[in-house]
């Protein structure tokens, strides 16, 4: 199933679109972002796609501070790219007075995962970590369920402007290291395929 978008009028400004989003009742279990500007409906992820996110949350869990917490469906918002997104995982750690109960600002975020689903793997391949990387989030990992070459996991760090630099990449089965604050090792061989 693919996703489905959203037109708004162009001269709606990002508050506007922000209500829009908050306000409109969408059908129930799908996974609506905003996406350079374009709301984005999408199904929700299948079976491997979230055992493969829980069990990289899994290992996060036994290294994160007390007061930082991993999230599934809190939205981060990059206003300067147009854009509110539902990771699989975020690791941030927890505001004591958020500005909103629907989304935090991306630059609380330390760590965001995403798992490609292949109706929009290209948005998690390329708008999102430009996205990421403007907000200054640290890490962006990538699993690429359905990469040309077969399934792998990307580590992308170092953010400039919106752009990241590439830490680490594998092939499923191998293992990808997570630096500090983590300094964790994923074996990318307990991720299902297909």
């Amino acid at each position: 199933m693919s996703a489905l978008t959203v037109s708004q009028e162009p001269h709606q400004n990002w508050d506007d679109l922000v209500r829009y989003w908050e306000d409109m009742e969408w059908p129930e279990g799908s996974k609506v972002e905003i996406i350079e500007g374009i709301i984005t409906v999408s199904p929700a992820p299948a079976f491997r796609h979230n055992v493969i996110a829980a069990r990289i949350q899994r290992r996060l869990y036994s290294v994160i501070p007390e007061d930082w917490e991993i999230f599934q469906t809190l939205a981060v918002s990059v206003p300067s790219r147009l854009g509110m997104f539902i990771s699989d995982l975020v690791v941030a750690p927890v505001p004591e007075h958020p500005e909103s109960d629907s989304h935090i600002p991306a630059a609380l975020a330390e760590l965001v995962v995403e798992v490609t689903s292949r109706s929009n793997a290209s948005h998690d391949r390329v708008s999102k970590p430009a996205a990421y990387a403007t907000a200054g989030i640290p890490l962006y990992l990538l699993v690429d369920r359905w990469a040309p070459g077969g399934p792998t996991a990307t580590l992308y760090g170092e953010p400039k402007g919106d752009v990241y630099r590439v830490l680490s990449g594998v092939k499923f089965g191998d293992a990808i290291k997570l630096p500090e604050p983590f300094g964790i090792t994923l074996d990318t061989g307990e991720f299902p395929v297909g």
